[in-house]
């Protein structure tokens, strides 16, 4: 079955036929010329404004597609977002209070004691920015090896194919390209009467630097970013609670696996407050007051707190590029509409990652990134937002992919369910970390696998089986019959899948 899908789709992409006159009249518009720019007035084929996940993957891919390329980035280090103030910090400190978490509760049971166990957190914060400097650097370095030719400042579009940018060093140049792409990713959301000062009230930026573990903290949101932040000064000692105003922590995620996954935080001492809304803020004291009320309303009570962690969201960041004044529309949220080659409305002009719709996430930029320069290259791109993973590293880690059991009953799908509880896994057991399950949706009729969702340690590694069989229509009984290695924490999978169409062997 997923073979003859594989053919189909192969089929597919060598006779699709997109009829969009800008973008067929662009198609081989560039020069097959590659290297670095003498002067910023010379001509590139690709501009990137961002150097982001999305910005500088699409700039390396361009330059390995023998298109002359140029990246401007306003930070002055590349990785934009995720690799210096979001995804990577965040994980160097995830893994670090883990392993704190680990030796304080978790290594006498395996016979290891210690007579003490400290946290140094300056150490900490270092190992974590010593990780993000290092690979800084290594983009750097891809730049230099793919002739990319790299400036630091902040871009602002003076028409459709020319960028004025402002350089960290107080210059400025213009640069030109016959296409420019804009990755400029996404900001912080802010929330009305709240101002963070990345002090007693911070961003997930501030969070990811505290100068001392806060007695009391309160993340106001209970999404992906909340959760994770929160996990990490929780195993460090804080006592955490999260305020959320919608009746779930992370709405977007399985019914069944959401419940296990809070009661898991809860047995860690992580508080919730749902249906709750925040009224004002006050940090004009030592500490910060928050008063809250029911969502629907009701009675307001005061909550106390050293630190405050606003994590309600990301918004797109456009703002100075000035497309406006180039004619580039927008919606109401602010992201910039493209069509399915990440063209705008204005000829020459591109836009990928968070500044479009679609999941705002690392992964899904860069993939962004590469169907949109191939485009631009004359090739066929293309990402298919229904199957891009999304991970929580908390521990256990929440990873899924494909649809929820709530977005196929809301379709009218039929399907089957089949699940595998890491209790019976026996790899699991022998490292004694068995909490979670894994859950398997397919289509009652065909077996397609529909939805694949993962709770456990490293369920974030586990789920990629399950995104490779989505994105080849995989049945439950392809995943079923695969042999997979004994003990692995992946024959949990394996089970789930058998448990989908027709029994598990382990429980």
């Amino acid at each position: 079955m997923a073979m003859a899908n594989l053919a189909r789709r192969k089929a597919y992409f060598l006779t699709r036929n997109v009829t969009n006159s800008h973008t067929d009249a662009l198609r081989f518009s560039f020069s097959l010329s590659r290297g670095f720019a003498s002067s910023g007035s010379d001509e590139n084929d690709v501009v990137v404004i961002g150097g982001g996940p999305g910005g500088y993957v699409a700039a390396i891919k361009a330059a390995q597609l023998g298109l002359k390329t140029t990246c401007i980035e306003k930070r002055g280090a590349l990785g934009g977002t995720c690799l210096n103030v979001g995804c990577i910090p965040s994980k160097a400190l995830l893994h670090s209070s883990h392993m704190y978490h680990e030796a304080k509760h978790a290594f006498a049971h395996h016979g290891i004691k210690l007579a003490s166990v400290e946290i140094d957190l300056p150490a900490m914060l270092a190992q974590k920015d010593n990780a993000v400097k290092g690979l800084t650097r290594g983009i750097e370095g891809l730049f230099k090896k793919n002739k990319v030719t790299y400036v630091k400042g902040y871009g602002k579009f003076l028409s459709p194919n020319e960028v004025s940018v402002e350089t960290i060093d107080g210059g400025n140049t213009v640069v030109k390209g016959k296409h420019i792409i804009v990755a400029t990713g996404s900001d912080v959301k802010s929330l009305p009467g709240i101002t963070i000062d990345e002090k007693k009230i911070v961003s997930s930026t501030g969070a990811l630097s505290l100068s001392e573990v806060p007695k009391k903290l309160i993340v106001i949101g209970a999404g992906y970013i909340g959760l994770e932040m929160g996990s990490v000064w929780g195993r460090l000692g804080s006592e955490v609670t999260v305020v959320e105003f919608a009746a779930d922590i992370v709405p977007s995620m399985d019914g069944e696996i959401r419940k296990q996954f809070q009661r898991s935080l809860e047995k860690q001492k992580m508080k919730f407050m749902l249906k709750t809304k925040v009224v004002s803020v006050d940090a004009s004291g030592d500490g910060v007051k928050l008063t809250v009320e029911p969502a629907e309303g009701g009675d307001q009570t005061t909550l106390e707190a050293d630190v405050v962690l606003v994590s309600a969201g990301r918004t797109p960041f456009t703002s100075g590029l000035d497309l406006e004044k180039i004619g580039v529309e927008t919606d109401k949220g602010g992201r910039i509409l493209v069509n399915e080659r990440f063209l705008t409305n204005v000829s020459g002009v591109y836009a990928i990652g968070d500044v479009i719709p679609g999941p705002m996430l690392a992964h899904k930029a860069e993939e962004d990134g590469v169907a949109c320069v191939e485009f631009i290259a004359g090739k066929h791109g293309h990402v298919d937002y229904d199957k891009v993973p999304g991970v929580c590293y908390t521990h256990p880690e929440v990873a899924s992919v494909g649809k929820t059991e709530e977005q196929l009953k809301k379709d009218g799908v039929s399907y089957r369910v089949g699940k595998f509880p890491f209790m019976a896994n026996s790899r699991a057991k022998a490292i004694d970390n068995a909490e979670g399950l894994v859950k398997i949706l397919a289509d009652k009729e065909t077996d397609k696998i529909l939805g694949v969702h993962i709770m456990s340690p490293n369920a974030g590694e586990l789920i990629h089986e399950a995104v490779l069989a989505i994105n080849y229509d995989a049945s439950s009984e392809d995943i079923a019959r695969v042999c997979h290695a004994h003990p692995t924490m992946s024959e949990a999978l394996k089970e789930a899948a058998m448990a989908t169409y027709d029994k598990p062997i382990h429980i």
